[in-house]
């Protein structure tokens, strides 16, 4: 029995800028995830700010994208829109709202008190990030709790984070990962001709430039290399300049073979990203790194920090440098661009990768927990929701 033949119900997703547009890693994983939840027979309807999404109401790819007045602050726009989504909400009375990351999870209360079923999904750990005063850390451990504890139902998209949620607020929460769009044909060649790159021949970073993703440390590393024969291409933006994102401009600029391409997404993302010879991913913060399942499923070696969100996927022991160590970092990217894998070695990672985080079982799992939900009012036969655990990537 599939769910197509039942009648449509209805999910409001809350907590994202927006999707077909912003950068970040919930909208990343909204994006893919939410047409084929449509796919599966589910109205699903995403409340976008304003700011980030200033085209209007649209439909796309059979999902509702509905952009709500947020304030542009970057410690007040998440909670504010949230709050209107689930003020909304409870006039709208969709079937489900589903809070996306710790932040917006605030709201989670609201949502019980006005009747409303919830789902939240826990994306990493945002008290963790480089960006954030005390004040903010102290309202982010306040989401991740009611999140946890007033929800129906709660996800993380990591397996060491729903294991410590679990233990923390003493209920099941289920571990649903982060998934990846498998590359399609062959990606375009043109985006590198844009920037002066030759195919196997630059070093590829693709995040938002904020603190705890390391630019500079990844700068400096690059710096440290004799001759590299390789060039560093940092791919994202910022969404609030600061002083940070001058920094990474200014030190890039100053670095000769950094070159920065801003946002990019689409067949100009896949050219870079399909035609690299190394992924590094130095973040000292990541939730489940949808960045680094990309460069994987290209087939690309990668190097990662030694954080907890990069170990569980299980890489070799090579993969990893230590967090922060600049030398370490370096010594490893000499060894990354030295000594590319064959053409086999590509074909069996893609594979694998193919296997483990496919997004179709992603949505699977999200709609029978979603179904779970309308058939039950308790929180019960969460466990049965469960991923299994995953093998390695890599050997």
């Amino acid at each position: 029995m599939t769910d197509r033949r039942r009648k449509r119900s209805s999910i409001m997703m809350l907590g994202s800028r927006g999707i077909n547009g912003p950068q970040g890693g919930v909208e990343t994983h909204i994006e893919a995830l939410a047409p084929l939840l449509v796919d599966r027979g589910w109205n699903i309807n995403v409340l976008a700010r304003k700011p980030y999404m200033p085209q209007g109401k649209r439909v796309w790819n059979g999902v509702e994208i509905e952009p709500v007045w947020a304030p542009q602050h970057r410690s007040l726009e998440a909670l504010v829109h949230t709050a209107m989504g689930v003020a909304l909400a409870s006039v709208r009375r969709p079937d489900v709202v589903h809070i996306h990351a710790i932040g917006p999870a605030l709201m989670t209360p609201g949502a019980r008190l006005t009747g409303l079923r919830s789902v939240v999904t826990h994306h990493g750990y945002d008290y963790d990030r480089d960006k954030w005063g005390g004040l903010a850390r102290t309202m982010l451990r306040m989401g991740e709790r009611l999140g946890m504890k007033w929800s129906d139902r709660a996800i993380a998209v990591a397996d060491n984070i729903a294991r410590d949620m679990t233990e923390r607020y003493g209920r099941p929460v289920v571990f649903l990962p982060n998934g990846v769009t498998m590359p399609g044909s062959a990606p375009d060649i043109a985006a590198l001709e844009a920037y002066g790159l030759e195919p196997r021949r630059y070093v590829i970073n693709v995040s938002r430039i904020v603190p705890e993703k390391r630019q500079l440390d990844l700068i400096a590393a690059y710096a440290r290399l004799v001759d590299p024969g390789f060039k560093l291409v940092l791919v994202g933006g910022a969404d609030h300049p600061d002083p940070y994102e001058l920094a990474v401009r200014e030190t890039a600029a100053a670095t000769p073979g950094v070159v920065m391409t801003g946002f990019q997404r689409g067949a100009t993302l896949a050219g870079l990203f399909g035609h690299a010879g190394l992924f590094v991913l130095p973040s000292s913060h990541e939730g489940m790194p949808i960045a680094l399942l990309e460069a994987l499923s290209y087939g690309l070696p990668v190097l990662a920090s030694d954080i907890p969100a990069n170990l569980a996927l299980a890489m070799a022991t090579d993969r990893y440098v230590p967090l922060g160590n600049i030398e370490a970092l370096a010594e490893a990217m000499a060894r990354g661009m030295a000594h590319q894998p064959t053409d086999l070695e590509r074909d069996t990672q893609i594979e694998m990768v193919r296997h483990r985080f496919g997004w179709d079982h992603v949505a699977d799992s999200m709609s029978r927990l979603y179904a779970e939900l309308l058939r039950t009012d308790g929180r019960k036969g969460v466990e049965a929701m469960r991923a299994p655990q995953s093998r390695s990537i890599t050997k």
